[in-house]
């Protein structure tokens, strides 16, 4: 039966990764070196052969990252590397706790120094050669050093957390663990921007002025009370351009980037903020919450039926433990949770569609598919992805789409 567990292990990842050199080849198929016509209007001959330059950078490089990394795991898996460490750790204690910290403290902080070279290359090689990076040595030095401090405290609690549960519980392990899990998701949906985001970056109130006005003046509106408009200092990093609506009731909150404001006009910004609204609006939020919820209900449902068969740890050629136990059910949980996410993507794609519809019938439609344009072309963004590649990846329609649907409202 290990031997089984094994193969199949073997053939979900081999699966993944053709799958996506299959979607990378259909999406190259769009590329052109000539600006088609769909796209005139939007983007100038100059302009779009950069995006097309940056989107063939980006997917080779994804190319020799992925496939690197798909090399490792199988490095991992075939020559017994998660069996070494396992047993090197199983030298220092026999706690259950200690060993998965221990374990996956290991293969972490391994994975991310290896890593780390390609995310140098790519932040001050790609990103600027295209004109986007803005990150200085010491900003990411520090965010390196912040991300690990986040991992070992917030990873390793809620590890141990759930080890700790598992080893009291039994049978009850799963909707216990899922009960836990649902207060701290929702704690942090309310609290992330006054946690974790001032640790990368600043946050300040929307200063008075003609756009706050404007935006209050469609907050009132459209009966939308809200207090926490605040600019986010993103071009620390990237000038790459965002905005996006964070929070539960009183905590909720709209942050606009830096970088977002420099580059549009008030009545374009007000209709961005006018989408984010429609979000909240329409319930999208606690939609997308309840149904994360739900179907973190099932995979521990599903993984308290296996977590204690030490089939899944001989797999890889170790004695039964939590830690190998949550790899062999990660990958083979994964077939499942592909065919989840593309339904969440497809449901992420109607929701954007309504919050479009949102903010042209309760502010206008002209100014924010101005925005979207500005956004995408700002961005390189990929105007022309192959459909397979949308359905597969994408949670927003693509910018032609999304304009076709607001031709439709422009009155």
């Amino acid at each position: 039966m290990a031997q089984t567990i094994f193969i199949i292990i073997i053939s979900i990842l081999v699966f993944d990764f053709l799958l996506e050199r299959l979607l990378d080849y259909l999406n190259s198929t769009y590329w052109s070196n000539e600006l088609p016509k769909e796209l005139r209007g939007i983007y100038d001959a100059e302009k779009y052969k950069k995006s097309q330059d940056y989107q063939k950078v980006n997917q080779r490089f994804s190319l020799l990252t992925s496939s690197l990394s798909f090399a490792a795991m199988m490095l991992m898996l075939l020559f017994g590397g998660f069996a070494f460490v396992d047993a090197y750790v199983r030298q220092f204690t026999d706690n259950p706790i200690l060993m998965a910290l221990i374990f996956f403290g290991i293969i972490g902080f391994a994975a991310d120094i290896l890593n780390t070279p390609f995310g140098i290359y790519d932040t001050f090689v790609i990103e600027q050669k295209f004109g986007f990076n803005n990150t200085t040595v010491k900003t990411y030095i520090f965010d390196k050093l912040k991300g690990w401090l986040l991992a070992i405290v917030l990873g390793g609690g809620l590890l141990a957390l759930f080890i700790f549960i598992y080893s009291k519980t039994g049978d009850n392990f799963w909707w216990i663990a899922w009960l836990v899990f649902s207060i701290i998701s929702i704690f942090f949906s309310m609290f992330y921007s006054d946690i974790i985001v001032p640790l990368f970056n600043k946050q300040n109130p929307l200063e008075d002025g003609e756009l706050r006005s404007a935006i209050e003046v469609f907050a009132n509106k459209t009966g939308f009370k809200l207090k926490n408009i605040f600019v986010i200092d993103g071009s620390k990093r990237s000038n790459k351009a965002n905005a996006y609506f964070t929070g539960l009731g009183s905590k909720k909150r709209i942050v606009l980037y830096d970088t977002l404001i420099k580059d549009h006009t008030t009545e374009e910004l007000v209709a961005v903020l006018a989408h984010e609204v429609g979000h909240y609006k329409k319930k999208h939020t606690i939609k997308t919450i309840i149904i994360s919820l739900i179907e973190t209900a099932m995979m521990l449902y599903i993984l308290s039926w296996f977590i204690s068969n030490p089939v899944l740890s001989e797999s890889l050629g170790t004695p039964q433990s939590f830690h190998i136990s949550i790899i062999v059910f990660g990958i083979l949980y994964s077939p499942l949770s592909m065919i989840l996410g593309l339904a969440m993507n497809v449901l992420s794609r109607k929701h954007e569609y309504e919050a479009d519809k949102f903010a042209a019938e309760n502010y206008a439609a002209k100014p924010l598919a101005d925005a979207l344009k500005k956004l995408s072309v700002n961005n390189l963004s990929n105007l022309r992805p192959h459909p397979v590649y949308v359905f597969f990846h994408y949670s927003h329609p693509t910018l032609l789409q999304r304009l076709s649907a607001l031709n439709q409202l422009i009155k």
